[in-house]
C-alpha cells in the first residue's frame, strides 16, 4: 500500500472515530493519535494542543501519544504550537534545530509539523506531531493533516 492509500484508508477510519457516538471527545482525540502513531512511521509523537476556553490565548495540552512533555501550556507565539495557533497557519519545520523559537520536547525531536484545526472562523486547537528523522514531512502529510483537522473540528 502507497502512502497515498493508506492516507484514504486513515481518513476514512478516523471520520469513524469522530461520529462514533459512545465515547468522549478526549477519548476519539487519542485514539485518532493512536492511529497515527501506529500506522504512520515517521510520526513519532502525536497530539492535540487544545485552546484553553479560559485563557483564549493559550494552548493546553490534550490527549496525546509518545513521550511525556513538560509543555503542557502554551502561549500564543511561543513555540512551533504557538506560532501556528498564532498566525492561524501550518507550520511545517524539517530540522528544529534551525529554528529560534523551538521549544525543545526530547532530544530525539528533529522535525515536527503543525497544523490548526478551526471551528466557526477560529482556532480551536491544532494537530502536533514531532519526528525523530530530519526532514520527513511531506506535501503529502501536509494536505493529510489537514483533512485531519477538518475532519477533528466536528469534536469541538
Amino acid at each position: 500500500m502507497d502512502i497515498a492509500e493508506k492516507f484514504t484508508v486513515l481518513l476514512h477510519r478516523i471520520n469513524e472515530i469522530v461520529n462514533t457516538s459512545n465515547i468522549d471527545r478526549d477519548a476519539k482525540l487519542y485514539a485518532i493519535c493512536e492511529l497515527l502513531q501506529t500506522h504512520i512511521t515517521h510520526y513519532d509523537w502525536v497530539g492535540f494542543y487544545l485552546v484553553d476556553p479560559a485563557r483564549e490565548r493559550e494552548l493546553v495540552l490534550g490527549p496525546f501519544v509518545g513521550a511525556p512533555t513538560e509543555h503542557t501550556r502554551i502561549a500564543f507565539g511561543q513555540g512551533i504550537c504557538g506560532q501556528a495557533a498564532e498566525t492561524e497557519m501550518t507550520f511545517v519545520i524539517q530540522d528544529v534545530t534551525q529554528e529560534t523559537n523551538y521549544l525543545s520536547c526530547s532530544p530525539h525531536v528533529k522535525s515536527e509539523i503543525v497544523v490548526p484545526i478551526f471551528k466557526d472562523g477560529g482556532i480551536v486547537g491544532e494537530i502536533d506531531i514531532d519526528s525523530h528523522t530530519f526532514a520527513p514531512f511531506t506535501q503529502a502529510d501536509n494536505a493529510f493533516l489537514e483533512q485531519v483537522a477538518h475532519l477533528v473540528a466536528a469534536l469541538f
